[in-house]
């Protein structure tokens, strides 16, 4: 049993807390889960050591509640991705920033003994230099990446010997979580080679980390695990190898034509895009700090989007909103202004 036996993941019913939830509990931890759960709580499995609270991330009464009797807490919880952001500026903000740093004060004050952040790597916006390091100034091109970088900040304001804090910028998740995403690049070019049979390129030279979501999910449980003298304070890029969006594409349709030989080739279509992001991120850092390097690779990420397609997991992938974030946010955005 670990030393840090109640864990609260904020945002833990997400594509990526339904990968580290099993995780956390294969390990041995008593894990609370507070989320607003806009997407169901199917993803998370049924276990006696893990309790779900239902709540918004903005009512800070009830996250100084969630803290109680926990050591320590991993951050997930936002509006995340550009698209479901810039549907209403303000709600998004008020739920990736605003309510921030009352969170992390109501932390602070309940004594948790170490608090993870997961920043992103696309703080980075774009730029040319070979290796993206974590001391790499900051130019983030959107809304969603700069409050990234503004609650990394918070943190470091915050953060004390007494309130040890470590941020990951974590790659772009791919692969098969049981809360699945279909709008991720790897995930939504797999969904169209298997649906289509057609991939549309936007752009094609961009260059993406990309992180298989079981690697992240292990990386959590990993920094609950590792000496505080190596993490605390510490910023990590987190990511495997760096490939162009076109290499991506090309991925897909080597691993969907493997896994599903007797469906037609797959076409690749490329087209001009206005999404410049693009950074070579490098993850020595926490390799070499604490021995951590993704043990899967994106190629068999799309083979484990492939296998859920098989074993029917994925349903109505094309159609669905459960799979697309932003679809889900317009439903919210009109909740909320009505």
């Amino acid at each position: 049993m670990p030393h840090l036996k109640n864990i609260l993941v904020i945002g833990g019913a997400g594509h990526v807390g339904c990968a580290l939830a099993p995780k956390l509990l294969e390990a041995g931890y008593r894990v609370r889960i507070y989320d607003a759960l806009y997407f169901g709580r199917e993803g998370l499995p049924s276990d006696a050591n893990l309790e779900v609270l239902h709540g918004d991330v903005r009512d800070i009464t009830a996250v100084t509640k969630a803290v109680q009797g926990i050591q320590a807490v991993i951050h997930l919880a936002c509006i995340s991705n550009d698209p479901s952001f810039e549907l209403d500026p303000s709600l998004a903000k008020s739920i990736n920033y605003d309510c921030f740093e009352p969170a992390v004060l109501a932390c602070k004050a309940a004594g948790i003994e170490r608090f993870i952040y997961a920043s992103s790597s696309s703080v980075y916006g774009v730029s040319d230099a070979p290796e993206v390091r974590e001391d790499h100034p900051l130019n983030p091109l959107t809304d969603y990446s700069k409050y990234k970088g503004l609650c990394e900040e918070v943190l470091r304001r915050h953060m004390s010997e007494r309130f040890p804090v470590t941020i990951i910028r974590p790659a772009t998740a791919c692969g098969y979580s049981p809360r699945m995403r279909l709008d991720l690049a790897v995930n939504l070019l797999t969904n169209l080679a298997v649906s289509r049979r057609r991939i549309t390129v936007f752009g094609g030279g961009q260059m993406r980390p990309n992180l298989h979501v079981e690697d992240m999910g292990e990386l959590y449980v990993r920094l609950l695990r590792e000496p505080l003298k190596k993490i605390a304070g510490q910023t990590f890029n987190a990511g495997g190898p760096n490939h162009t969006v076109a290499d991506l594409a090309r991925m897909v349709k080597r691993v969907v034509e493997r896994e599903f030989p007797d469906k037609a080739s797959i076409a690749i279509e490329t087209s001009p895009s206005d999404d410049l992001r693009s950074y070579h991120v490098c993850s020595e850092k926490i390799a070499r700090t604490i021995g951590f390097v993704p043990r899967r690779t994106v190629e068999q990420a799309i083979g484990s989007v492939c296998a859920a397609f098989k074993a029917g997991k994925l349903p109505d992938s094309m159609t669905d909103d459960r799979y697309y974030n932003v679809r889900v946010m317009k439903t919210l955005c009109g909740r909320e202004k009505a």
